[in-house]
């Protein structure tokens, strides 16, 4: 394993220019106009000035506070906000104006509610279905972790993507992201399944983090064993000193092997780069998705 002092220094691979743009700005603006949380400014995303400079925000719901105090996630931890009844309609307006024609939807964790926050994801898609009708609604939901019955709520919701993220390997579980559990998470992907089939699910790792490739090509495995359609691998990123270590910064030829091997694998579709992040190009993706799945049911 290489010593992560090494990696002081982000290689060119990873810099991206400071957002400066009009569109930028504006879709800037309209977040705060209507206190809406994003999780491209809460986990400091690389890619926040090409996304909004082309009206793509990822809208994060159930406050900007999260129970849990993953080793890798920027987001504040601690006690969290009072669930506000009007987001879902705060939400649908905002974006009505961006006119998307694919929006993600993620939140922090809520483990302090009954339901995780599920019943707010419901009203949250169920607000844009009315004001947004042809935008496709992509989820990123928490693990419902101990709360029967809440991944039932959102999959009622029809979502046209679940996205649930394993982050790492299964052994890097109790350091990176101790408030979870590897093989719940994965059979919460497969549920969405079984419960209706008709929706795509997604799921994506980090990478740096001091895996080895025969367990991201594990980790690989067990998410076809779940059925999940897409998957995505990016470059893990220190947010502050306080956070895991990047222990090593992948090479983009490295991605390009995780690509071959996930396609070979059966995924319909794979994101696999440096700075791809789960919600990165989702609308483009999604286009992908639907075309992947017509081939597969002609061939």
């Amino acid at each position: 394993m290489e010593n992560p002092s090494t990696f002081s220094q982000k290689p060119a691979w990873l810099r991206v220019k400071a957002p400066v743009s009009k569109e930028y700005h504006a879709t800037h603006d309209l977040m705060r106009l209507s206190k809406l949380n994003t999780v491209c400014e809460e986990a400091a995303c690389p890619n926040i000035g090409e996304c909004w400079a082309k009206k793509h925000a990822t809208i994060m719901i159930l406050g900007s506070v999260c129970t849990r105090a993953c080793a890798f996630c920027n987001i504040k931890t601690g006690r969290p906000d009072l669930l506000d009844p009007h987001e879902p309609e705060r939400v649908a307006a905002a974006l009505a104006q961006l006119n998307l024609a694919h929006v993600v939807i993620t939140s922090v964790d809520r483990d302090d509610l009954p339901d995780g926050g599920a019943e707010h994801f419901a009203q949250t898609i169920g607000a844009i279905r009315k004001t947004s009708p042809k935008t496709t609604i992509e989820v990123l939901t928490p693990d419902f972790l101990r709360k029967e019955g809440a991944l039932e709520i959102v999959v009622k919701a029809r979502p046209d993507v679940y996205n649930h993220n394993l982050e790492t390997v299964p052994r890097l579980y109790r350091t990176v992201r101790p408030g979870a559990r590897y093989f719940h998470s994965l059979s919460l992907l497969k549920k969405v399944k079984d419960l209706d089939p008709s929706i795509f699910t997604k799921s994506g790792i980090m990478v740096g983090l001091g895996e080895s490739k025969e367990e991201i090509f594990q980790v690989m495995d067990d998410l076809r064993s779940a059925e999940v359609d897409f998957m995505t691998i990016g470059q893990y990123l220190r947010p502050t000193p306080k956070h895991h270590e990047v222990m090593r910064f992948v090479d983009p030829e490295e991605f390009l092997e995780y690509e071959r091997m996930a396609r070979g694998k059966g995924f319909l579709m794979v994101s696999a780069s440096p700075l791809t992040r789960s919600s990165y190009h989702a609308g483009d993706d999604f286009e992908k998705l639907k075309q992947a799945r017509f081939q597969k049911l002609g061939a």
